[in-house]
């Protein structure tokens, strides 16, 4: 978890390829929902575009298709996700219906005039519409109200939430999550 461009997809995929489990991310099954121009895609669109969240129910719904996929999973990483008290809830009803436990939550941090470089900066080589100065602040201050009382949630309730500084190489926020971690 984090703000975005904190590095959650990048730092997620190398945690994933270490363990040897999947990645799942809500951001790119939306971003390909969106391109394919899917119901989901055109639902989910306006939302995106505007900064906002997309609705809880469409985004536990991806969740719970990709984790009750036709082949089960021993193991996955959830990245950016859940970023709402209701998907945290939905989550954990998943998770234990599936008798799977939450291992940890990785918090990625990172001040927001960086995030706001980096972001911008990625608009211009990527060309995505949810990366503009005013989006991305309000982007930010979408994830301050609704996704950082998640992680106060998580330490309120005990699960494991392992804090990570976003700024330095991808190698070396790897190797300070993975020590963290114990892996």
């Amino acid at each position: 978890m984090g703000p975005p461009g904190a590095g959650k997809g990048t730092q997620g995929e190398l945690l994933a390829e270490h363990l040897g489990v999947p990645r799942l991310s809500t951001g790119d099954m939306l971003r390909d929902a969106r391109a394919n121009q899917t119901d989901l895609g055109r639902r989910a669109e306006r939302y995106m575009d505007a900064g906002e969240l997309v609705p809880d129910q469409v985004i536990l719904g991806m969740v719970a298709e990709a984790l009750d996929g036709p082949e089960p999973l021993e193991g996955f990483i959830l990245d950016g996700f859940p970023r709402t008290i209701p998907q945290a809830e939905g989550l954990g009803e998943l998770l234990e219906k599936r008798g799977t436990p939450l291992d940890a939550v990785v918090f990625l941090t990172v001040p927001e005039d960086e995030l706001v470089r980096r972001l911008t900066g990625r608009s211009a080589q990527e060309h995505r519409t949810d990366d503009d100065p005013e989006t991305v602040r309000r982007r930010i201050q979408v994830y301050r109200a609704e996704t950082e009382p998640v992680i106060r949630s998580c330490l309120e309730s005990g699960v494991r939430v392992v804090r990570a500084d976003g700024v330095g190489s991808i190698d070396e926020i790897q190797r300070d999550l993975r020590g963290q971690l114990g892996l």
